[in-house]
């Protein structure tokens, strides 16, 4: 067979009945499929086998043979049918003459700049994508200029769980569960030390704890 020069991306929808090919743009993957053409021989297989069926025997043997061989080796009715479907898909695409790859006309073509979106991206659409991500960064850096803790202690020690009962405590100073304190129970009043819930004295100087 002679050089192909077509999109990369294919596939081979042929049977035993006949050929269907389906090509793909390199770009975004949409596809044509190419129109269903039928094989001479997978119809005489076919019918081959259906005889086989009904008589048995050697017709049967026959049949299965045949069926064999076209599976086996495609043929040049399939080399035919193949380059017969790249005629018919070629209409749907434009090759770049940048990057050399096929595109769908419909979607990555450019035809205004005559090059495929890859090559010569569409303006109106990278300034609008371009738009969305500068407000995006604006939004995330306005964000980190506001104090979004106000309220929380965020130097007393967090628990995932209630030590109690094992529920999440979700942030909360109680147990959402049990209802038991998760929070430290204040700063030692010698020494300032955070002291835990149920601590009788702190851990730090031995005050003993009110």
């Amino acid at each position: 067979m002679s050089l192909i020069q077509f999109t990369r991306n294919q596939t081979d929808h042929s049977t035993d009945k006949g050929f269907q090919f389906e090509f793909f743009c390199d770009r975004c993957g949409n596809g044509f499929r190419s129109q269903f053409q039928p094989s001479a021989i997978g119809m005489a297989s076919s019918a081959a086998r259906t005889l086989g069926s009904l008589f048995g025997g050697v017709l049967g043997n026959v049949g299965g043979s045949t069926y064999e061989i076209e599976r086996a080796v495609q043929g040049p009715g399939h080399d035919k049918a193949f380059r017969e479907a790249i005629e018919e898909a070629k209409p749907n695409f434009r090759q770049c003459p940048k990057c050399s790859h096929w595109v769908c006309q419909t979607t990555c073509w450019n035809a205004k700049r005559m090059l495929c979106f890859d090559c010569a991206p569409d303006i109106e659409t990278e300034l609008a994508s371009a738009q969305v991500q500068t407000q995006v960064e604006q939004m995330k850096q306005k964000l980190q200029e506001q104090d979004l803790t106000k309220g929380m202690n965020l130097t007393a020690e967090a628990a995932a769980l209630c030590p109690s009962c094992g529920a999440r405590t979700q942030g909360a100073k109680f147990c959402p569960e049990c209802g038991k304190p998760l929070r430290p129970k204040g700063e030692c009043p010698r020494c300032g030390t955070n002291v835990e819930t149920g601590a009788k004295f702190c851990p730090e100087c031995g005050n003993k704890m009110v």
